[in-house]
């Protein structure tokens, strides 16, 4: 694709402007070909494209950016610089851009990652063999333990959260979010199911000890990078939501979204689940209690969470459809997905 392709065409990014800033940065030389928007993503723009023969993905916030866009692009910069030379599994920082003016956002590079998500399709490999799909299940635990064993401190994350009181504030901070949407013309209820109910539930039952760690915070099979043979997590993708935190809500947030039954459907439909063949919950909870050691006692807790905590966050897409933000076919596909998180999390409850 010609760096003369309009900007429209691309999600309103001006590649011109990313070429002449690239050259600033001594990153590479010629024009950006074989240019194409990267899907999977539906909070931000993502596109993909080649110069002098290396593979690029560029990231920056969507189109109509939210108060904490471009707070959040830094945020996922400063993880993807720390994470670099450990064995956590995610894509190579490149080089990033605080100064709005030059795409209207703050942005950065990224190296292409070898492999495809599974959500949207299945390799050969993969769609030919059930016991491969249970594998690539376990390996999104053991890339999370893995995630979970880094000492925040000694990659220079001391300040990257706030870990005291996270596990406390969670609740307060959730439902003060749902009933921001509530500002955004053509949304004025909240309509969500049982909000309440899961939002005492959680207060009367969170667990009163746990240890901080890195928490990717938005950790699901579309945000999971495969390799095409092997059952291996190339990379983690989409840090924008992480912190220190408590990262056994990142095994909570799969088990919100994981298929209730063998063949099921998963929360986002993925091509995955819909095959079959992934290991159930419980063998889910064993792969990594047998890779931490840390306390998994309260995982129904941290289940509720997770399901309470995405439900509200999808819902943000659909409220911004509502106002004419977000595109509408995403906006009422994601507020059915987060009535599901919200039904689930009530069936539990129950």
């Amino acid at each position: 694709m010609p760096i003369n392709t309009t900007p429209s065409e691309l999600l309103g990014v001006d590649l011109t402007a990313v070429r002449d800033w690239m050259d600033t940065q001594g990153i590479g030389s010629g024009d950006l070909t074989a240019v194409s928007p990267i899907g999977g993503g539906t909070q931000n723009i993502m596109l993909g494209f080649e110069r002098a023969g290396i593979h690029y993905v560029l990231r920056r916030g969507p189109r109509h950016l939210r108060p904490h866009s471009n707070r959040m692009m830094l945020r996922e910069m400063t993880i993807l610089r720390a994470l670099a030379g450990t064995t956590v599994p995610c894509p190579t920082f490149v080089a990033g851009s605080e100064d709005t003016e030059v795409l209207g956002a703050v942005f950065y590079l990224m190296l292409a990652v070898e492999g495809y998500n599974a959500a949207d399709g299945l390799s050969p490999a993969h769609a030919a063999d059930g016991s491969v799909r249970h594998h690539m299940g376990l390996a999104m635990v053991d890339a999370l333990a893995e995630l979970g064993r880094v000492d925040p401190a000694s990659i220079g994350l001391t300040d990257f959260g706030r870990p005291d009181g996270f596990l406390e504030r969670q609740v307060g901070r959730w439902n003060s979010e749902l009933e921001s949407y509530t500002l955004l013309r053509g949304y004025p209820d909240v309509l969500l199911p049982g909000v309440d109910k899961i939002s005492s539930w959680l207060d009367d039952n969170r667990p009163r000890h746990w240890t901080p760690g890195i928490l990717h915070g938005d950790y699901h099979v579309a945000n999971i990078m495969f390799d095409r043979v092997e059952p291996k997590v190339t990379a983690i993708v989409d840090w924008e939501m992480a912190t220190i935190g408590d990262p056994l809500l990142d095994l909570g947030w799969i088990f919100a979204m994981w298929p209730e039954r063998d063949g099921a459907p998963d929360l986002l439909e993925s091509s995955l689940a819909a095959a079959g063949g992934l290991p159930t919950r419980a063998a889910l909870l064993e792969r990594y209690t047998a890779n931490t050691d840390r306390d998994l006692s309260a995982i129904d807790w941290y289940t509720a969470l997770a399901g309470f905590k995405l439900g509200i966050i999808l819902e943000g897409t659909y409220a911004r459809a509502c106002s004419g933000q977000a595109s509408t076919e995403v906006g009422d596909r994601l507020h059915r997905y987060a009535l599901q998180l919200f039904e689930r999390t009530l069936r539990f409850l129950d």
